[in-house]
């Protein structure tokens, strides 16, 4: 039987569904909540270990089919009390068994950068929530962004917005700053719109959505982030990262926070039609590659609120 939770409680349970036989399957974790993580040896898989319960962690799922959980906020080893975390975890689900496999077993971590470019063991995202995450086709594991800490705590309270990219290389056990700044708080270097360049870099934010195309770009939109004048709120700007030449480039909408929709005429494509400023929609990519948007929190066509509008963004 389930057990009843407060509000806002974090949750480590895991769960496999069968579309065929239409069933879930109670796998791993505590039916409770607020549970700390058992951690075990780091690079060494148990069937007792078991990360924390959390909020707005990041996921992937490799060519093996194992599953890789990163950060969140929630509770981490036992003892501690909830923040954000910095942990990287992987599931083998033919175990069932957890590695704790990089980061800290301890709230608030902050991130060691090293020289960007530059593959180390010793290099760390800061501990985090709601970034976005995407798997390239070398197996490499990719985060942007999210709310949580730099290189230091100091002055950054509950968290700043992070505009940092990293890449976790599983062969080499190396995370690798790869694109954005160390620092807090970013505004965006938007360039020319549709033209790619190494010198552009989204706003810090939190709250994105993204897409990973059939080419191996990586697509970015929205959140509430830092626009072009350093002003905090929901965007609307739409974002390619090319990680062959490590560069960003500004696709549509507006390098400025707070954009009303433009809706144009129902089921007809326009280029003049655009989405209004949101966060967190859902998303996905169709077999042809159009990016889909479905809802958040933001504009339509005058005012702000929580959205239903459902969008094909062909590209």
């Amino acid at each position: 039987s389930g057990t009843t939770v407060a509000a806002n409680s974090y949750l480590n349970d895991l769960w496999e569904y069968n579309p065929v036989a239409n069933t879930w399957t109670w796998v791993s974790g505590s039916n409770g909540a607020n549970k700390n993580g058992t951690y075990g040896t780091k690079g060494q898989p148990s069937t007792n270990n078991i990360p924390g319960g959390r909020y707005g962690a990041i996921s992937w799922i490799d060519e093996s089919g194992n599953m890789w959980l990163f950060g969140g906020l929630g509770y981490p080893i036992a003892g501690s009390t909830s923040g954000k975390l910095n942990d990287l975890w992987k599931y083998n689900p033919s175990a069932n068994t957890w590695t704790w496999v990089s980061g800290v077993a301890t709230i608030n971590g902050v991130g060691t950068y090293g020289t960007q470019g530059s593959a180390s063991t010793n290099n760390v995202p800061g501990a985090r929530y709601t970034s976005v995450s995407w798997i390239d086709k070398s197996g490499n594991l990719w985060l942007f962004g999210g709310l949580g800490f730099t290189s230091s705590t100091a002055g950054e309270g509950a968290g700043v917005d992070l505009n940092d990219l990293w890449k976790y290389t599983p062969s080499s056990n190396t995370w690798t700053w790869v694109s954005g700044e160390s620092t807090a708080n970013n505004a965006g270097i938007y360039g020319t719109l549709g033209v790619p360049s190494v010198s552009n870099i989204p706003g810090g934010r939190q709250y994105a959505l993204s897409w990973l195309d059939q080419a191996g770009n990586f697509w970015l939109f929205g959140g509430q982030a830092w626009d072009i004048n350093h002003n905090g709120g929901f965007m609307n700007d739409l974002w390619q990262y090319n990680s062959s030449n490590n560069t960003w480039t500004w696709v549509s909408g507006a390098n400025t926070n707070g954009q009303t929709a433009n809706y144009g005429e129902y089921n007809t494509a326009s280029s003049t039609s655009i989405l209004g400023s949101r966060w967190p929609a859902a998303g996905w990519i169709d077999r042809y590659g159009n990016l889909w948007v479905f809802g958040g929190n933001g504009y339509n066509g005058s005012i702000s609120g929580y959205l239903n509008d459902l969008w094909m963004i062909i590209h």
